[in-house]
């Protein structure tokens, strides 16, 4: 048999996989809707710091003998209304406040301390404020954490600020120099950004389309084997190649557009900003694609039945999505996982649509992950043959 007759075999065993696709209205739109609910959800599970203080009850607690507790209370309610973070719930004491987090009627609480006013008032010593945060609920304790210290310092820079204004005249000086001499200035590498849901949409649109491909498989191969459907294949003039590669093919080619789908929806609906070169983004995307085929018709072909099927490929692929840093950084797993997703493909799928993305880097910055992904998806479909034969004479 020739190679263009085993070319159009394979492309008319893709047109058909197709066209079961495009006859399913329903998986059509699940194909669509399926990564628009993932990135809606996940944009607001893991929302950047200030958007998870939305009316937090705060309890607030004022020991001071002396105006200055009541000054910056005021202070700091006026600054919480512009953005309305949190809310303030009076307490007695600072075991009435404990009760309130304990009781679920707070998730944190400000302690102002008996020597506030005198501290401020004779600088002989630094007043310290307590910041109590509910522990059990760790995003919401370090949001809550680190919008207070933001405030909290600012306003006591501000204090510092007046302190030394009338010194600071005398000899023609900053006061606000005299009291920060110098700080540090954060940037980015990249212009904007820095939004949970731009470090997530690059793995994510790779997890759509590797999940999409390792669920669809066993239809593929295992459903049409359990129904009879492959036996006619089998005892067509089809050789056992034309067959494998028609099913990555029409896989690759689904992957492709939920891809696109998902690529343009995450751009329309929640402002993605592609750095990287477009075309290199869909290349990387296939490529993940291609990576991923062989090993799934391998393991569809050694298992007994389409279940049997599923329940090996959502055993492998869950665990992969998490070790492969698409939802955390790979640097803030344990050693040992940081050493077991290097060996992993889809953590250099991953690493090459986001950086692609992100950075906009070119080719030949992402050429080592590309080419693990290519070498690893060809040794998958060399390995997927003979499987695939075998499974075929049982």
């Amino acid at each position: 048999m020739g190679l263009t007759q085993e070319l159009s075999h394979a492309l008319w065993i893709t047109w058909k996989d197709l066209m079961e696709l495009w006859r399913s209205r329903m998986r059509l739109a699940m194909m669509i809707l399926m990564p628009l609910i993932m990135m809606t959800i996940m944009s607001f599970i893991f929302p950047s710091s200030q958007n998870v203080l939305n009316n937090i009850p705060v309890a607030v607690v004022d020991n001071d003998s002396g105006p200055q507790g009541a000054i910056l209370l005021n202070t700091l309610s006026t600054l919480n209304a512009e953005k309305g973070l949190m809310t303030f719930k009076a307490a007695s004491s600072l075991q009435e406040a404990k009760d309130m987090i304990l009781r679920g009627e707070a998730l944190g609480a400000i302690i102002i301390p008996e020597n506030f006013s005198d501290a401020l008032t004779t600088h002989l010593y630094t007043a310290n404020i307590t910041i109590l945060t509910d522990n059990s609920n760790p995003q919401i304790s370090q949001a809550l954490s680190q919008v207070l210290t933001q405030v909290i310092n600012g306003m006591s820079l501000m204090q510092a600020t007046l302190n030394v204004y009338a010194y600071a005249r005398q000899v023609h000086v900053n006061p606000t120099a005299i009291v920060v001499p110098y700080s540090a200035e954060i940037e980015g590498v990249v212009s904007g950004g820095g939004s949970y849901i731009e470090f997530i949409i690059p793995g994510l649109l790779m997890m759509n389309v590797i999940t999409s491909l390792m669920t669809g498989l066993p239809r593929a191969i295992a459903y049409e084997k359990d129904t009879g459907t492959l036996a006619g294949f089998l005892a067509a003039p089809i050789s056992r190649v034309s067959i494998i590669g028609g099913k990555a093919l029409g896989h690759m080619i689904r992957g492709l557009i939920q891809a696109t789908v998902s690529l343009a929806l995450a751009i329309i609906l929640f402002g993605v900003t592609i750095q990287g070169n477009l075309v290199l983004v869909l290349l990387t995307l296939f490529l993940g694609v291609y990576s991923f085929v062989g090993l799934g018709i391998a393991l569809t072909s050694v298992a007994e039945d389409e279940e049997t099927a599923a329940m090996i490929m959502m055993t492998l692929t869950f665990p992969m999505i998490f070790l492969s840093g698409v939802f955390f950084p790979i640097q803030m797993m344990p050693d040992f996982m940081q050493a077991i997703s290097r060996w992993l493909p889809f953590t250099y799928a991953v690493d090459a649509m986001r950086r692609i993305m992100i950075f906009g880097v070119g080719l030949t910055d992402v050429a080592t992950d590309m080419a693990i992904l290519v070498a690893f998806g060809t040794v998958m479909l060399i390995v997927a043959i003979p499987a695939f034969e075998k499974a075929m004479t049982r």
